[in-house]
């Protein structure tokens, strides 16, 4: 079997996809081989296959280690404004041949996984602001 060049693969999917930068499929790769090896030391050095709501969890992590204040800017700037959006990015990978899924995997697992604003951003916010929020919040329920 011929291996399979990442990069142009890629390509391929940006030419026939052209929402997403192609730095968003480089990213979603390297979150998760991230979130692969962080599954596998929880479960002793087994591997297996990560499950969307893992693979958000690795690549909100990831983004927040690799760009810290800056992961919502960045993930912007590719065309990721959403996590449904990592699905589309993990779907197109899949019907090109670059990942694998399970039958019980869709692109709906994605959606509707985090707020980019919680996610991203407010792990920056200083205590006061995040108070502030919160309190807008339970106020807003009231």
């Amino acid at each position: 079997m011929q291996e399979v060049n990442f990069d142009e693969v890629v390509e391929k999917i940006v030419a026939a996809d052209g929402r997403y930068h192609r730095e968003a499929y480089s990213f979603l790769k390297e979150a998760l081989d991230f979130t692969q090896k962080a599954v596998s030391k929880e479960n002793r050095g087994i591997s297996r296959h990560v499950t969307p709501k893992e693979l958000l969890s690795g690549v909100r992590e990831y983004a927040l280690v690799q760009f810290g204040p800056m992961a919502i800017t960045v993930l912007e700037e590719w065309g990721v404004k959403k996590s449904g959006d990592f699905g589309d990015l993990v779907f197109n990978m899949v019907e090109a041949g670059l990942l694998k899924k399970t039958e019980k995997d869709s692109r709906e697992d994605f959606q509707n996984g985090y707020d980019f604003m919680d996610a991203f951003a407010k792990p920056f916010w200083p205590a006061h602001k995040l108070k502030a929020a919160a309190a807008a919040q339970v106020e807003s329920k009231n």
